[in-house]
């Protein structure tokens, strides 16, 4: 049996679970479209451009830490919904894959309506209804649904670290390639997914990325530590498991 599908089985109240089947499948059909909407966008941009390098772009377009963070939310998701046809709880492999996935959510909606709103779009490599699923519809269906839904597994402190990993992993990987990546659309000579990691951007170079990474490195930790506290709290009610005549209800909490 793969490793997120071990957890007991649960009886869940039949309105709650058939609303979060809803909201994971129809979140997940959403973010599919969005992100194949952005691609397909790229793609017919360099059938009209034959002078661009496509593949680049290709690969930049999944460099992006939303693309990114979406397609694991996809995941989670569409997992999600499979538990709960099955009644089942989240595992424990499955409950931090579920953390780690509201964790870049949640910061991607967030750097995105704080930093990037008001930024215009880049011709051919963005939508504004594409972008607002990725970046506003996604998240908020991420959080409610950690919020909210039932068969939430209680997390640890120390798991804290684990969904700090990939961002910082994230992170090494943009500042190393950025420098030595052409921009195939604005024909720069390096190319970074944001303007704030973009020391061309600053005065001070380097300098100025660095704050935006303490920054966002502090917001990170702080989203990571909220999404871990809520799952140590009482989880999502579940329907009660009826009891033997003459027995004690048990807890299945």
């Amino acid at each position: 049996m793969l490793p997120w599908a071990r957890a007991p089985a649960t009886s869940y109240d039949p309105a709650v679970r058939t609303a979060f089947l809803a909201l994971r499948l129809g979140g997940a059909a959403a973010i599919v479209v969005a992100i194949v909407g952005q691609l397909t966008n790229v793609i017919s941009y360099f059938d009209d451009n034959p002078l661009r390098d496509e593949s680049a772009t290709i690969v930049n377009f999944f460099s992006y830490f939303t693309i990114d963070s979406n397609i694991l939310a996809v995941v989670v998701l569409l997992i999600g919904a499979w538990r709960l046809a099955r009644r089942l709880d989240d595992s424990p492999a499955y409950a931090l894959l579920r953390a780690g996935a509201v964790t870049y959510m949640a910061i991607t909606g967030t750097v995105y309506n704080l930093l990037l709103r008001n930024v215009e779009l880049v011709e051919g490599l963005g939508q504004a209804w594409s972008n607002e699923i990725v970046h506003v519809v996604g998240p908020v269906v991420m959080v409610v649904d950690w919020l909210f839904a039932p068969g939430r597994r209680r997390l640890e402190w120390r798991h804290v670290g684990v969904l700090l990993a990939f961002p910082v992993v994230w992170t090494a990987y943009t500042m190393i390639r950025g420098p030595h990546v052409d921009d195939p659309v604005l024909g720069a000579d390096s190319w970074y997914p944001y303007p704030f990691l973009n020391p061309d951007e600053f005065a001070t170079g380097y300098g100025g990325v660095a704050f935006f990474l303490v920054l966002i490195g502090v917001a990170f930790a702080a989203v990571s530590l909220l999404v871990v506290w809520v799952s140590r709290r009482n989880r999502p009610p579940s329907a009660p498991v009826s009891a033997p005549s003459g027995s004690a209800t048990v807890s299945r909490r």
